[in-house]
């Protein structure tokens, strides 16, 4: 009987992990550029004697969903949308360099260059940094152009380019800050090739709907799983008073 019980608690385990990815996914259904987390159920077979009629069902993250979101026209000078597979690259929380498509871009007091969640976006010297400007904007192949205080608009100059790089021939991984890293660490080379929409933001690739059936699947997963413990439980009590010897 005990078979029964740990499988099943093993299989409410994967039901919660499996609701806890699907939550993440709707939470961020309307974030710039997430990605939807792909999750799984595998079975682990316990080995040895009598063990090897077991198996513990392990829920994990297996990937990311990378197909595109819609892209959606802003007008905003410092919005931009990577085109095909290309990643923005920005600094981690440890000093790191990372990856993502999120592309709303903010200027912090200091000028900093952020993305939308704080982190900065790297250029081709590090981290960059605007100077004042009386208008700047982004070309389609990331190079950032400003007019200086009282300079001519017809002369922009350009301080820097946006780091873009292609995950092609690379094994990228996503991490639980939402950015996404070279698996094993490194960094990507930049894709001289990739292109964005400047004034255009990527939305979130999340489908809502299939996130709700997957909720509702792992839901009635749990209430199965629960019952096949009660039932374990009847059976056992069955067998208790079956040995039980009379008065």
């Amino acid at each position: 009987m005990d078979r029964l019980v740990h499988t099943s608690l093993s299989a409410l385990r994967g039901a919660m992990a499996r609701q806890a990815a699907t939550a993440n996914n709707l939470a961020n259904a309307n974030t710039t550029g997430f990605r939807a987390e792909i999750a799984a159920v595998r079975p682990l077979w316990i080995q040895g004697g009598t063990f090897a009629a077991r198996a513990q069902a392990s829920e994990e993250v297996l990937a990311a969903d990378m197909k595109a979101g819609e892209i959606k026209e802003t007008g905003r000078d410092l919005d931009v949308a990577m085109l095909g597979d290309a990643l923005l690259a920005v600094q981690g929380p440890e000093g790191d360099e990372a990856y993502t498509r999120r592309g709303d871009l903010q200027r912090t007091d200091s000028g900093l260059l952020t993305t939308g969640d704080g982190y900065p976006v790297i250029g081709d010297q590090g981290p960059i940094t605007l100077p004042p400007a009386d208008s700047l904007r982004i070309d389609q192949n990331g190079a950032i152009w400003i007019v200086p205080p009282g300079g001519d608009p017809n002369q922009p100059q350009q301080i820097d380019r946006l780091k873009l790089a292609s995950p092609t021939g690379s094994r990228i991984v996503k991490a639980l800050d939402g950015l996404f890293r070279v698996e094993g660490g490194g960094a990507l080379p930049g894709d001289p090739t990739a292109k964005i929409a400047s004034g255009s933001l990527e939305g979130s690739n999340v489908d809502a709907t299939k996130a709700l059936v997957d909720m509702i699947e792992a839901s009635r997963a749990w209430d199965t799983q629960l019952k096949l413990i009660s039932t374990a439980r009847e059976l056992d009590g069955s067998a208790a008073d079956l040995m039980r010897l009379p008065d």
